[in-house]
């Protein structure tokens, strides 16, 4: 006879069923809005892991030059020979060389936008003419995060990851073996029949989204830093707090409302909200750009940093470096007439949070870690994809024929309850998210009602 302890509870059985059902609900949901883009963003991802490589190959007559044993040209002049190049337009940054066989790069900003203008350092030779936006790496970058198509889908984006987050745990508790003996062990970590079969492809998605889930939840939870909302309300909390921007750099020097993040595009998360400084001696004779740049080396900012130009009588030389190595990102601006550092962050002076971010993002782009990070972020990628491709095929061997195929809510409220509750609490943390979970389920709710009333019996 059973002890009470170890009979079976029909309810609970039911409860988890009830329970297993919700979540498959909700998991069906996050994948119809998830997997379109995260198929671009796993594509586009993929390709901007190895933009280096890219540009240092397909783009080589434009980012690599032969080292001479002439020292190369002063900025000053390089700058100078871009402006003749593009003579419609003014120059606003300067990129030095990465290294010695690398070009120099001016940016110039006209009527028409910017324009990057490719110059080999050592002769000023112009390499290349092409649009900021239109450059190859700019593309897919912009493709990534949707800022092609304005700030409403780029929002989207935000969305997307919020529930990337909710996929991913879900996708967890209907993985998680419930039933370990009687051969049921199949869709763990293996793959039972062939691909004619639905369940070779169910078991397929499982097993991949077992391999590759935290990796998807980190690329996830590490890309929302940069959204749209969320990404900028976290990074005011956090620099709020002292954890991000380092503001007692900050005290007591001139400022300006620009951003740091509008001058320079290597400004970096934690500092690109940070406000420009000011030059206060407009009476002044100013430094010249040569004298900036040496000062920049003096102090030492690496090389290939970005820089700014003075903007008017109380602009400055603001200067960054976003280097693979995060933890030598440095980011320096110079009063354009005494030439001296009004701010001059290292990555050890940025805030807890701030460093964690940049070093989460450093992995999210495969920078921080050499080939092999890159390696590992592929593999995530090419697994979403996989991912993705398995569940559309599972949900169109599964659905009915002319019919959407939505997994039916159980019938136990609790479990539909606890299940919704759990999720609305989640779109709280995220508000974008928690906006499109509320039109979800107010969708549901409404699609419901429709189908009961189309199926009551009409009265005489």
């Amino acid at each position: 006879m059973l002890s009470p302890s170890s009979a079976p509870v029909p309810g609970r059985a039911r409860l988890r069923d009830a329970l297993h059902r919700a979540v498959w609900r909700w998991h069906f949901y996050a994948g119809l809005l998830c997997l379109p883009f995260l198929i671009l963003l796993s594509a586009t991802g993929s390709v901007y892991l190895f933009k280096d490589e890219i540009n240092r190959t397909l783009f080589s007559h434009r980012t690599i030059v032969p080292v001479r044993a002439s020292p190369p040209l002063s900025p000053e002049r390089l700058i100078f020979i871009a402006a003749d190049a593009v003579p419609d337009a003014q120059p606003t940054t300067y990129a030095s060389p990465e290294a010695p066989d690398r070009a120099a790069i001016v940016t110039m900003t006209g009527p028409t936008g910017k324009t990057l203008v490719y110059l080999d350092p050592y002769d000023g030779a112009v390499l290349d003419r092409v649009g900021r936006n239109d450059e190859a790496m700019m593309v897919v970058r912009r493709l990534h995060s949707l800022a092609y198509f304005g700030p409403v889908a780029n929002g989207l984006i935000e969305i997307v990851a919020g529930f990337t987050l909710i996929l991913v745990l879900s996708g967890i508790y209907l993985w998680w073996p419930r039933r370990q003996g009687g051969g049921q062990g199949g869709g763990v970590v293996t793959v039972r029949g062939t691909p004619a079969r639905r369940v070779w492809w169910r078991d397929l998605h499982a097993v991949t989204g077992f391999l590759a889930g935290a990796g998807l939840f980190f690329l996830a939870a590490t890309g929302l830093p940069w959204s749209i909302l969320w990404g900028d309300q976290f990074r005011a909390v956090s620099n709020r707090a002292g954890l991000g921007q380092p503001n007692a750099l900050w005290a007591g020097v001139p400022v300006s409302t620009v951003p740091m993040g509008a001058v320079l595009d290597t400004a970096g998360w934690a500092l690109e909200a940070a406000p420009l400084p000011r030059s206060n001696g407009q009476d002044g004779v100013p430094i010249g750009i040569d004298r900036a740049t040496e000062i920049l080396t003096g102090l030492g900012m690496p090389a290939g940093y970005e820089l700014a130009l003075p903007e008017g009588p109380t602009g400055v030389y603001a200067a960054a470096a976003y280097p693979r190595d995060v933890t030598r990102q440095r980011m320096i601006s110079l009063d354009q007439y005494t030439g001296r550092p009004l701010v001059n962050v290292t990555f050890g002076e940025i805030g807890l949070v701030g460093r964690g971010i940049q070093y989460g993002i450093g992995l999210h782009k495969g920078e921080f870690a050499g080939r092999l990070n890159q390696l590992l972020m592929l593999a995530f990628c090419l697994a979403t994809i996989l991912l993705a491709v398995t569940a559309a095929v599972m949900w169109w061997k599964r659905r009915p024929k002319g019919r959407l195929g939505v997994p039916a809510w159980p019938d136990d409220r609790r479990a539909v309850g606890a299940v919704t509750g759990l999720v609305t609490a989640f779109g709280i943390a995220f508000p974008l998210t928690g906006l499109a979970i509320l039109a979800m389920i107010a969708l549901d709710a409404a699609l419901i009602g429709l189908r009961r009333g189309l199926r009551r019996p009409a009265t005489a």
